[in-house]
């Protein structure tokens, strides 16, 4: 077990400073994501989106053409390379890093390939290619990619319908702990490797609670955290706002939250209004701790 998390995030081409919050903009390349599908789904418009959000303040842009909601169907690979492939080959042209976010070790070789820094596997690197390969093959095999493990219970077909059940920090402590183990076997330097405790991914709003409350028992595995709370269904359901894009105060408020508790990047899609708050929390910070 590690005893303090890296105050770098080592990727492929930048050394990221944790030593403050992070804001990871999300660029989905699809049409079926659950907060904002069909908006961004071809090249062109996700590359308008991705500077836009680089305007706003984003450090690290996250680029996806699956979507991994609650029931969502499996995108073919040949569609997922040809959704992503063209905005990562542009992307990683704009001396910021890039993240790709997927499953598929297809996905995650060719994009590396074309010169991506970063992983982010809601699957925590366990599937596996047609020839075999794992996505643990992929990263281990590079040298210097960073990687966000995350923990979803069941897959995306069913995971609400049948969500975790008992004490989610634990399993998911226990989880995490066994897949960054897993890698460190591999060879991979702990300065590469991020955890995300996976905010709605087969939990129960209670759970997912419980995981923010308790969220510095995630961090004593001494990794970074990474927190995506933005647009999710159970801020939907504390607050009563049934339509996703407009969760922006809540999911401004749980990325605080987070951050208050610990965590070092943020998966967002509203870059401006977090990177806003963020800059008062970091002065309110600053001057208490001056």
């Amino acid at each position: 077990m590690q005893t303090a998390c890296a105050p770098v995030w080592h990727t492929r081409r930048f050394a990221i400073d944790l030593t403050r919050p992070r804001v990871m903009g999300i660029v989905n390349v699809t049409p079926d994501s659950f907060s904002d599908g069909g908006a961004h789904a071809d090249a062109a418009s996700a590359l308008r989106h991705a500077e836009a959000l680089l305007k706003e303040g984003a450090d690290i842009l996250d680029i996806g053409g699956e979507s991994t909601r609650p029931g969502a169907s499996p995108v073919p690979l040949e569609e997922e390379l040809a959704r992503v492939v063209p905005v990562v080959r542009e992307a990683v042209r704009w001396g910021v890093p890039i993240s790709v976010d997927t499953y598929k070790p297809e996905v995650m070789a060719e994009c590396l390939a074309l010169g991506a820094d970063i992983v982010n596997d809601v699957w925590a690197l366990r599937r596996h290619a047609a020839d075999g390969r794992s996505a643990e093959d992929v990263v281990a095999q590079d040298p210097a990619c960073g990687v966000v493990l995350m923990h979803m219970h069941r897959q995306p077909q069913d995971m609400q319908v049948k969500p975790m059940e008992g004490d989610a920090v634990a399993q998911v402590r226990d989880f995490l702990a066994a897949r960054a183990a897993a890698l460190r076997a591999r060879g991979v330097a702990a300065e590469r490797i991020v955890l995300d405790y996976g905010i709605g991914f087969g939990k129960t709003v209670e759970q997912n609670l419980d995981l923010l409350a308790r969220q510095r028992e995630l961090l004593a595995l001494g990794y970074p955290l990474l927190a995506g709370w933005s647009r999710k269904s159970t801020l939907g359901r504390l607050t009563g706002v049934e339509v996703a894009a407009d969760r922006l105060g809540a999911s401004v408020a749980a990325a605080l939250l987070a951050v208050q508790r610990g965590a070092r990047i943020v998966r967002v899609h509203d870059v401006d209004a977090t990177v806003q708050a963020l800059k008062v929390w970091m002065a309110l910070n600053d001057r208490e701790g001056a």
